[in-house]
């Protein structure tokens, strides 16, 4: 039987962005996430999975924890990264119409 094909990171291949906001947010999701492991109504995979998304372009071993995810579930490690692309780009909209609203007055 042949072992599944798992993405491999390595540390050149990381760019690392540091953001503390994004940081504090991963972090409180991994928090979630390991008590979630224990109590009945928090979903801790699902906050440890986005603990790890958060985080994996603050930290080396994020990266490398989400290429594994990556090479798990391809199909829907796209779509989260589609949807966090298109987040960006009405946020950027967004901000770039307050920005044109205030320059007016």
């Amino acid at each position: 039987m042949q072992r599944p094909h798992h993405q491999t990171i390595c540390a050149a291949m990381v760019i690392l962005r540091p953001s503390l906001s994004r940081k504090a947010a991963g972090w409180t999701l991994l928090v979630l996430g390991v008590l979630g492991l224990v109590l009945p109504f928090l979903q801790g995979f699902l906050f440890l999975a986005l603990g790890v998304f958060i985080l994996r372009d603050q930290h080396i071993w994020a990266a490398q924890r989400w290429g594994w995810v990556a090479g798990r579930w391809p199909q829907h490690v796209a779509k989260v990264e589609e949807l966090e692309a298109s987040l960006g780009r009405r946020m950027a909209g967004a901000a770039e119409r307050i920005r044109r609203l205030f320059s007016r007055a």
